[in-house]
């Protein structure tokens, strides 16, 4: 086994459990937006942040370099208010939780709290998966080492002579998606990973949520082109569906030794650079890198350097025991656990989803190129017969997610509600 799936092994198995509770985290990212039409204030948003830990009794976290507060941590649920990137997106991660439904009480609670706050303001938080002024706002990254270097990172494509990125390089300021991570066991991640691998067309049918007013993308999921014609998509394996099933662990720690290390720290600085698979990383001589100042250094590769590495799949195993679930937009306010709910159901049902994928009718006509199958059926207009496959697809998956749920017997079926309604179920 090389070293680099030895650091990788060592780091993404380290804390998953052997029979795990299974437990839920939310990540909710939303625009902030100016309800006249105009560009985000910052200074209403800050303010924001000034004000919440005084009247939600949640703690000053982490301050940018001008000592604004940036995130914000209450010390009993462990839930985290922030800034995601810039300061026109914020984001809610919610401490692990047993049901949903303790979620929603708590984020419809804060939820009150800053739209009245914003409200006084003509500023709201909205349920798009794009900032609708995205094109208005100054989209600079949160004053803090690492959004800068995020930013600075995906500004390099504007050297980068591979014609096929986009030229939105500033797009991590104004995209917002909605994550969940559930609790997996050594014996199950993989199952997890590959089923959920060949559910990414009917989740793009069920949460696009992303159209794009910049470019003449016919897509509905505009985040998807975001991420893999940026930086983090110059190695297919770093981002996005992957790009087959896996057989074996093995096979896995292949495939993620094949995505990207972009970022190191020496004595307290970051670092970044041009991405480097990780299974060449350690015998890379030295690495030209760049200062937040934009300044060029040298330096060596580390072991230490793989404790940063992260990949953006959107079956992610994580550090911490568990896989997020990344592929989703933001969504409508009045859907935003649906998404949650529909993967929750489905991990419960896990042997039944398999049985199915197995012989599903969707893949005999659609074939089973899952990374093409999402970017096909995210496509702004759909034939007769692909509407007809997907919404099929779609309802046994949403049928077979209620059935999870309610086998949980935890009152969260009433979060799938919205997504029956719409394919008439």
């Amino acid at each position: 086994m090389s070293r680099s799936v030895e650091l990788l092994k060592k780091r993404y198995l380290k804390n998953i459990k052997e029979n795990p509770d299974l437990f839920i985290g939310i990540e909710l990212e939303f625009p902030i937006v100016n309800l006249e039409g105009k560009a985000t204030d910052g200074e209403v948003v800050k303010d924001l942040f000034r004000y919440l830990p005084l009247v939600l009794g949640f703690t000053i976290e982490k301050v940018d370099d001008f000592g604004n507060p940036i995130q914000l941590l209450d010390p009993v649920s462990q839930d985290t208010i922030l800034f995601e990137v810039a300061y026109t997106t914020i984001e809610f991660a919610f401490g692990k939780a047993e049901s949903i439904r303790e979620v929603e009480e708590r984020f419809t609670f804060y939820m009150a709290t800053i739209q009245n706050k914003l409200g006084g303001a003509n500023h709201a938080i909205v349920g798009c998966g794009i900032h609708p002024n995205w094109d208005k706002n100054e989209n600079c990254p949160v004053a803090y080492p690492r959004y800068q270097m995020l930013m600075d990172y995906l500004n390099l494509s504007r050297n980068v002579t591979k014609s096929d990125l986009h030229h939105f390089p500033e797009y991590g300021a104004f995209i917002c998606g909605s994550q969940v991570q559930l609790d997996i066991s050594r014996f199950n991640y993989l199952r997890v990973i590959n089923a959920f691998t060949q559910i990414e067309a009917a989740k793009a049918y069920l949460f696009a949520n992303s159209e794009f007013s910049g470019a003449d993308w016919d897509t509905k999921i505009s985040r998807d082109i975001f991420w893999e014609e940026s930086m983090h998509g110059i190695y297919p394996e770093n981002v996005g569906v992957n790009t087959r099933l896996f057989k074996d662990e093995d096979d896995f720690f292949d495939y993620l030794n094949h995505s990207a290390i972009f970022t190191a720290e020496r004595d307290g600085q970051t670092y970044y650079f041009y991405p480097i698979q990780a299974r060449d990383y350690l015998a890379t001589p030295e690495i030209q890198a760049f200062t937040l100042n934009g300044d060029e250094v040298l330096i060596h590769p580390q072991e230490e350097d793989f404790q940063t590495h992260r990949s953006y799949q959107y079956q992610d195993l994580t550090t911490r025991g568990t896989v997020e679930f990344r592929s989703v937009c933001t969504q409508p306010l009045d859907r935003t656990f649906a998404s949650a709910a529909f993967h929750l159901g489905l991990l419960v049902h896990l042997d039944k989803l398999e049985a199915y994928l197995r012989t599903a009718p969707f893949f005999t006509t659609a074939g089973r190129d899952y990374k093409l199958l999402r970017r096909q059926f995210s496509k702004k207009k759909l034939t007769d017969e692909e509407e007809a496959a997907v919404l099929e697809f779609s309802k046994d998956l949403l049928t077979l997610a209620e059935e999870g749920l309610e086998k949980r017997d935890k009152q969260e079926m009433v979060y799938l509600e919205p997504l029956k309604k719409e394919l008439g179920l």
